[in-house]
């Protein structure tokens, strides 16, 4: 899948990180659930990624062959950078494996140095970090259901980019734009909220380019780990996600068809890292 330059910059952070030590880690266990996939990791992490909801394995019943699903019953034991290549593979599932792998290792790397950069809140919602004021004028790009409701709440002025009108409700149509809208819409955000699922989509880059220098710029969901850096140099404030604080109970969930109602506060806490001063002028 071309252009992956976010995920590229965060794979090589990890592995001139880690170096050698890489080649020792394993996989305790990988789960592609319903709605999150998950990869554990026998240095006692673990990390998540949306798992991507219509893909080839979809369209049969009974799916066969590497194209469809590369991996059943082969990942446990495996170096963890075996499975780290599969974040830049186009096939979405093992992207959504390759990713969770990522997020697990970024959780070692914040474990031994925090990175100075931004600041770690715990047990903190990315819509609350946002910060969001009466008067701003916000796009939501994807119909990120918390997001809406909060928006909603406060009668705040704002504009949802999403494929389908499937998402929406009648009261919510009024601010609809198609995606393919997101070039005449994004520059008009004060501020621009994004799912991390656009990592795996593979469309974050180009929606970041998008965005107003001055916008305030937030990218949530369990897909983005804590490697800040590649967001941070592409002017992302505020980054919300997940950290796992008991692997085994996570993937159970996963595993059982979960998802954030039952792992938050319980094998996982929400997190927010909130940029340390002024976003530097951009590229």
């Amino acid at each position: 899948m071309a252009h992956d330059l976010i995920l590229h910059e965060a794979i090589v952070a990890v592995r001139d990180s880690l170096g050698a030590e890489l080649d020792a880690i394993r996989v305790s266990r990988a789960v592609v659930g319903l709605y999150f996939t998950g990869v554990s990791l026998d240095c006692g992490t673990a990390g998540a990624c949306h798992t991507p909801a219509k893909t080839a394995v979809h369209e049969a019943c009974c799916p066969m062959g590497e194209q469809v699903m590369p991996f059943p019953g082969t990942l446990r034991g495996r170096p963890a950078s075996d499975l780290l290549e599969y974040a830049l593979s186009p096939n979405l599932l093992a992207r959504a494996v390759g990713i969770a792998t990522l997020n697990a290792l970024a959780e070692v790397l914040w474990q031994r140095r925090p990175h100075p950069g931004v600041d770690l809140r715990v047990n903190v919602d990315g819509f609350d970090a946002a910060a969001i004021q009466p008067e701003e004028q916000v796009v939501l790009v994807g119909a990120f259901i918390p997001f809406l409701r909060a928006l909603k709440q406060k009668r705040q002025p704002y504009t949802v980019l999403e494929l389908s009108t499937a998402m929406l409700k009648p009261e919510e149509m009024p601010h609809y734009r198609p995606a393919a809208d997101a070039a005449d819409v994004i520059p008009g955000g004060d501020v621009v909220l994004l799912t991390g699922s656009t990592l795996l989509t593979n469309t974050l880059d180009d929606l970041l380019r998008m965005c107003r220098p001055d916008a305030r710029v937030v990218v949530v969901g369990p897909t983005v780990g804590l490697l800040p850096e590649p967001l941070l140099r592409r002017g992302v404030d505020v980054i919300g996600g997940i950290r796992v604080t008991a692997p085994e109970t996570f993937l159970d969930v996963l595993a059982e068809g979960g998802s954030g109602a039952h792992f938050f506060g319980r094998s996982a806490d929400r997190v927010v890292l909130a940029r340390r001063g002024p976003k530097p002028a951009l590229a």
